[in-house]
């Protein structure tokens, strides 16, 4: 069915039909409803060519992704624009996605906003002092954050998770359990998650007078392998951390590895917590399930920002919203060894 078509089926001209399903504030609530009623029931969806030209907008989201030493295209990335995606296609929305030398970023985002490439924009892994904000601002380009800067004023609209009270209601359970020492897997510290992550870790340890050399405290790429190298170290000391956290179940992995090759059991001589991003091609599933994590939908926050920076577009008001995560008792953690 064309345009056309449906306006003459309602009896409307086809300028009213299309501003009603574009959102144009001019056309009355019981008319826009009466044409999205019929667009449902007659099945029209109107081309994205149409609505370009219908709104002005290019119809297309983006997301600009620095490649560097630490890249972000990863599962985890992956996970997150499924969600997205999902909504992007309900709403009409394309996506675009630049993939580019890190030097090359605040290029990328200025030929956007020259070209008019892109309505709007999610931003990944804020950093301290994130130079990102105050440009896109300056650009006047809409944007969602998907976590927080570590600092800085006028903050935008985000959407995060509890990151330090996760880890430090994580550490106090392990202190709970009589464990007394500790390692920390944390992400790369130049991203605003991990930092608040070590800050609960931290804050825990301090309340309780318990005090961890820096060598226990690692910040690198959440990779199997790195945690796998990093826990082997660990537990060749003399005296080796009895409960390790870890910012990823893709971290746990390399955990578990290292501390069954040492001869060694997770849950009884080692215990171990993980923030778990709950990944569908990676569940930590069962009764109880393996790993003792706290679970947060990546999928859930990739739908959930693309929902936001829409509604955002459409002149909604959008406030940032901040996610506590769900404590998942699994079968890695228990009291400390005698």
């Amino acid at each position: 069915m064309t345009l056309k078509e449906l306006a003459e089926r309602l009896g409307l001209s086809p300028t009213t039909v299309s501003r009603a399903l574009n959102g144009y504030p001019e056309v009355n609530a019981a008319t826009r409803a009466r044409v999205e009623q019929a667009a449902q029931q007659y099945g029209y969806v109107p081309s994205a060519m149409a609505r370009r030209l219908a709104t002005g907008r290019s119809m297309a989201i983006g997301h600009v992704i620095p490649l560097s030493e630490h890249q972000m295209i990863n599962p985890i990335f992956a996970e997150f624009m499924a969600g997205a995606s999902e909504i992007y296609s309900t709403e009409g929305y394309e996506t675009i996605l630049s993939a580019i030398p890190a030097e090359q970023e605040e290029n990328a985002y200025r030929e956007l906003a020259r070209k008019r490439s892109v309505d709007g924009l999610i931003v990944h892994a804020p950093r301290l002092d994130d130079p990102r904000i105050d440009l896109l601002k300056e650009l006047g380009l809409p944007f969602v954050v998907h976590g927080r800067a570590v600092n800085g004023e006028d903050p935008p609209v985000y959407l995060d998770i509890n990151n330090r009270a996760s880890f430090e209601q994580a550490t106090e359970h392990l202190i709970g359990l009589g464990h007394r020492r500790f390692g920390l897997l944390n992400g790369m510290e130049t991203i605003s998650f991990a930092r608040r992550r070590r800050r609960g870790f931290e804050q825990a340890l301090e309340r309780h007078g318990i005090e961890l050399a820096s060598a226990r405290m690692v910040n690198l790429e959440m990779t199997e392998t790195n945690a796998y190298n990093v826990t082997n170290r660990w537990l060749a000391e003399d005296a080796p951390p009895t409960a390790i956290l870890t910012s990823s179940l893709i971290s746990a992995l390399g955990v578990e590895r290292a501390v069954r090759e040492a001869g060694l059991t997770i849950g009884h001589d080692v215990s171990l917590i993980s923030h778990d991003d709950d990944l569908s091609f990676l569940r930590n599933v069962g009764d109880p399930p393996p790993f003792t994590t706290f679970r947060s939908s990546i999928g859930q926050a990739g739908a959930t920002c693309a929902r936001m920076l829409i509604d955002q577009l459409a002149g909604k008001p959008v406030e940032s919203r901040i996610w506590t995560c769900e404590f998942i008792q699994g079968r890695s953690t228990g009291k400390a060894p005698a």
